[in-house]
């Protein structure tokens, strides 16, 4: 579950209300959510597939950034021509699906259907680094696109949080979630 003021984060985060939260899969070194954990299916049944969500709007700017480089073509003719990176990022693909078929089950409803994508394309085309890197920072080691894409960003945290959220000191005020902090994301 997700308490009170991460939701609200991750509400100012997206500019709307989030649906389908499980967990914060990955905090910002700032201290904030930046990648949610979502429910297979939306509370009204709608299958939804990406089970890692990027919410971080820093983050969100410096990956879009970095997909308007043409880094996503280089790394989708890497894929035709290196077979452990395409070995990986096959591995990463069932991973994903594994884990979101586990959180189906453990919600108690019905998985996505087979043959469903995962996320980011996988595992044939490199279509959406947010969601490879949202992989990546929730499961560390597991996507190897989304690391190298991870690796290339900027420290999107240093200039502090995304977003303020409400503290506890009364209405209509408003801080900071945390300090920022200075060590490299996990």
């Amino acid at each position: 579950m997700i308490d009170e003021r991460d939701e609200a984060a991750v509400a100012a985060q997206l500019g709307r209300e989030p649906r389908g939260i499980r967990r914060v899969a990955y905090r910002c070194p700032c201290g904030l959510p930046a990648v949610i954990e979502t429910a297979p299916r939306l509370p009204d049944g709608t299958p939804f597939p990406t089970l890692f969500y990027l919410t971080c709007p820093k983050a969100a700017s410096a990956i879009g950034t970095l997909e308007g480089g043409g880094v996503m073509r280089e790394m989708q003719a890497r894929l035709a021509t290196e077979p452990a990176l395409k070995a990986e990022y096959t591995a990463a693909h069932e991973d994903y699906l594994r884990r979101r078929d586990e959180a189906a089950a453990e919600d108690g409803i019905e998985p996505l259907p087979a043959g469903m994508q995962s996320a980011g394309g996988m595992p044939e085309r490199v279509k959406c680094l947010h969601a490879l890197i949202g992989h990546e920072l929730a499961v560390p080691g597991t996507n190897p696109i989304g690391r190298e894409a991870l690796e290339a960003l900027p420290e999107w945290w240093r200039s502090g949080p995304c977003v303020c959220v409400p503290d506890d000191s009364g209405p209509g005020d408003s801080a900071p979630a945390s300090t920022p902090r200075t060590e490299e994301p996990s």
